[in-house]
């Protein structure tokens, strides 16, 4: 993902300068997220970055003592970074909405948020909310990120937001606190989880997740059905999801469906039409001669490049774009 600036209303020339060169009081061994670029004026002053583990994100408010009642569960490679602003300049609903305008802005979706004058209440945001949040998911290294949970006399408002974007190589998490610790010092964390993704070949649909997804987008992404390269026929590595998806269309017997092929954009268009409608075409073959379904009640179409869910200009990108789909049909 391409960097994105963190935008604000007014900045001084010499500030912009200091955070283009890097900011002198960083300590060492750090580096920056290339998810996101700091605030103006911040400074990293701790960071834990593993390549895999386990993050609970929560995204309700506080339900009980010690308890949020809603959180999703994730792990893969989390990079957690303590930023510092040292000023009386700005405040932590400033820099609160800085970040939370800027990740809105490259297409996150905020799946929680809140900002908390006085900290009270069991909201996101909150005093409460934090704590549970970093009791589930300790700082795991002491630091001058401790101050985010120790609180001073001169503490004054924080808020929190979760957001999460779908991209082609996988689904990315963030989770931003922001607090006012002291009329000149305002703190930052920012956890960053990048999802893993599930090794080629492991992952298949399963029934439940079929009509799941049939309902609330309309369609599905058939994983685990697998082409010799550049031809339509399926490999033996198939078989898991195809006894998948006769499982779900027998026991739907009053629907009938489309089988769309998709291609990514490499390629002649022609070749690639012809060749999404052959798969099509060969997984209503295969569900109808080997797993007992009615081949009146799969109709297959190929669509090429026309589609695409992700950018063709990444790998990534392009092997989320070669897929074929599930869609129910409408009489």
């Amino acid at each position: 993902m391409r960097r994105f600036w963190i935008l604000f209303a007014i900045f001084s020339v010499s500030m912009a300068l200091l955070v283009r060169n890097g900011a002198a009081e960083d300590i060492e061994g750090v580096e920056e997220h290339p998810m996101v670029e700091r605030y103006p004026g911040q400074d990293i002053r701790w960071q834990r970055i593993e390549n895999f583990l386990p993050l609970r994100i929560p995204v309700g408010p506080v339900t009980g003592y010690r308890a949020i009642g809603e959180w999703i569960d994730t792990e893969g490679r989390v990079t957690r970074t303590f930023y510092r602003y040292q000023g009386p300049d700005r405040t932590y609903a400033e820099i609160y909405k800085n970040y939370l305008d800027a990740f809105t802005a490259e297409g996150f979706e905020i799946l929680a948020q809140g900002l908390s004058d006085d900290r009270k209440g069991t909201a996101v945001g909150s005093r409460q909310w934090s704590e549970v949040y970093w009791r589930e998911n300790p700082f795991g290294k002491p630091g001058e990120v401790g101050s985010m949970a120790a609180g001073t006399s001169s503490s004054g408002g924080a808020g929190a937001f979760v957001a999460r974007k779908e991209r082609a190589a996988g689904t990315v998490y963030v989770v931003v606190h922001v607090e006012q610790h002291a009329a000149d010092y305002v703190g930052a964390l920012i956890d960053i989880v990048e999802v893993a993704s599930a090794e080629t070949g492991l992952v298949a649909v399963d029934p439940e997740a079929i009509g799941r997804d049939l309902e609330e987008k309309g369609r599905v992404v058939l994983d685990g059905l697998f082409f010799d390269f550049d031809k339509a026929t399926l490999t033996p590595e198939s078989k898991q999801a195809l006894e998948a998806i006769a499982s779900y269309v027998n026991a739907n017997a009053d629907k009938s469906f489309y089988v769309v092929g998709h291609t990514d954009g490499v390629g002649k268009f022609e070749y690639n039409t012809t060749l999404s409608a052959n798969r099509a075409r060969s997984v209503v073959e295969a569900l109808s001669t080997s797993h007992g379904v009615a081949a009146g009640r799969l109709e297959p179409h190929g669509v090429g490049p026309l589609v695409p869910v992700y950018s063709n200009a990444t790998d990534p990108g392009r092997d989320k774009n070669r897929r074929v789909e599930l869609v129910e049909r409408l009489e």
